[in-house]
């Protein structure tokens, strides 16, 4: 039996596809299809089945597309509410595919309905577990993601589940999860693996060495910090059944269209590196750096369903960019413009501002700093006088930014850049604290 691995990095998930020489199986695919699709085609073997652990509430799945384009049967928790013809899968069913086995596990804490499966064929070695949100390397996936109210009750469901898991397995079962990367859906002490087993989780996994159920599920709840905003529209869509998305290419803009959508308000957001974005950029738009936090923050403070418009250098960029968005379902964005800043919109006035380390902070007279941290980070730590707004929030709470000249600061430099172009965007005199704030104190700015 094969397993490949498809690390979906931006979001920190992977997805993965077993096959065993004559047909495969996917579990948890991204939507962006041509990445399995391509891989399973590489492996010569049809395409027999496709697995969803849960309703995803971190992205929006290709399972149901790819069932359909496949002609795969698609396995889905019987119990939960979908739009959309499955096989309803439930706790203790056993599913052949090729000659594998399928066994299905019901392991509910990341949600009511969270399933495992437990893939074995007849080569004699250890079953391969794959669990999800449930069981990840070091920790588990977090519990309070169907409302504040089920998370007492969640967790304590998500403990009894990773434990029922370390007892029906061998030590030697390798664990697959699908969360744990990066991901905003786990929680605990990630230990940053890439592999694990059984054995291994039980020597350092939170749910596994921690045998008293209230400690547990005390210190889990105690840890869990702010979760992006878009996550609040994936499980309808994901119950929906979504469609294949479109990735054909962005339509251009011209110069005055670009110019009419900036000074309408809307949300032009350039690409290009934060350093490159201070030095010059058009005014009236955001910087949203393309990289690995990119579709997460951008879902995070951008308002679901407002219009959005790319600035890039390249149409490449704009295309990856535009990869990372459909996998949050955001799709059908109102244009793109390419190449020199200065000939996108020559009528627009470009503007910049200063970028710093902490010590160019500790050293100014009385700076008025603003940190956009969350707020799980601030209680831990943060710069005495410095004045408190998390980025998710900024937008809508720019009546409470000081006036004068704000220096903005987060955990790294890069939330710092997107705040800092917000407050840029509504006029503020703004400096780029583009620095990890572990340097602060070093600086010689009062931590407390």
């Amino acid at each position: 039996m094969r397993v490949d691995v498809l690390e979906t990095s931006e979001l920190g998930d992977r997805s993965y596809v077993v096959s065993d020489g004559t047909c495969a199986l996917v579990i948890d695919p991204q939507r962006d299809l041509d990445r399995v699709e391509k891989l399973v085609a590489d492996l010569g073997v049809p395409l027999a089945m496709v697995l969803e652990t849960h309703i995803h509430n971190d992205y929006v799945t290709g399972g149901h597309a790819l069932a359909r384009r496949s002609g795969a049967t698609y396995v889905v928790a019987g119990r939960d509410e979908v739009g959309f013809e499955r096989c309803a899968a439930h706790d203790g069913d056993d599913l052949t595919v090729g000659s594998m086995n399928v066994h299905v596990l019901e392991t509910p804490g990341h949600t009511d309905t969270h399933l495992s499966y437990v893939v074995t064929d007849h080569s004699g070695d250890p079953p391969a577990v794959f669990t999800g949100g449930s069981l990840l390397y070091g920790s588990v996936g977090r519990t309070d993601l169907l409302g504040e109210d089920r998370t007492d009750d969640l967790t304590r469901k998500q403990w009894r589940s990773a434990r029922r898991l370390a007892e029906v397995l061998p030590d030697e079962a390798p664990v697959f999860p699908t969360h744990g990367f990066g991901s905003f859906c786990s929680t605990g002490t990630s230990t940053g693996d890439t592999s694990s087993t059984i054995g291994a989780e039980k020597q350092h996994n939170d749910a596994l060495t921690e045998d008293d159920e209230q400690a547990f599920v005390d210190r889990l709840v105690a840890g869990l910090t702010g979760y992006p905003a878009y996550y609040v529209h994936m499980a309808p869509l994901n119950a929906q059944g979504p469609d294949v998305p479109d990735l054909s290419p962005v339509p251009g803009m011209d110069p005055a269209e670009l110019t009419a959508r900036i000074r309408t308000g809307e949300w032009v957001v350039d690409l290009r590196d934060r350093a490159a974005y201070a030095e010059h950029h058009l005014a009236g738009t955001v910087s949203i750096m393309l990289g690995d936090q990119f579709s997460t923050y951008l879902g995070w403070v951008i308002p679901w369903g407002a219009p959005i418009t790319l600035i890039g250098e390249t149409a490449q960029q704009v295309a990856e960019a535009q990869r990372q968005l459909v996998r949050i379902g955001v799709e059908h964005l109102a244009g793109a413009a390419t190449g020199e800043l200065s000939s996108l919109a020559p009528d627009q006035p470009v503007r910049s501002y200063q970028r710093v380390t902490f010590r160019e902070v500790a050293a100014a007279d009385a700076p008025v700093v603003l940190d956009v941290r969350r707020a799980d980070e601030v209680a831990k730590s943060s710069i005495r006088g410095a004045v408190h707004i998390p980025l998710d929030r900024l937008a809508d709470r720019l009546h409470e930014v000081p006036h004068g000249k704000v220096w903005v600061h987060c955990g790294s430099g890069f939330r710092a850049s997107i705040a800092a172009s917000i407050l840029d965007r509504a006029g503020h005199e703004v400096v780029h604290i583009d620095d990890a704030y572990d340097n602060a104190q070093a600086a010689g700015l009062t931590v407390e």
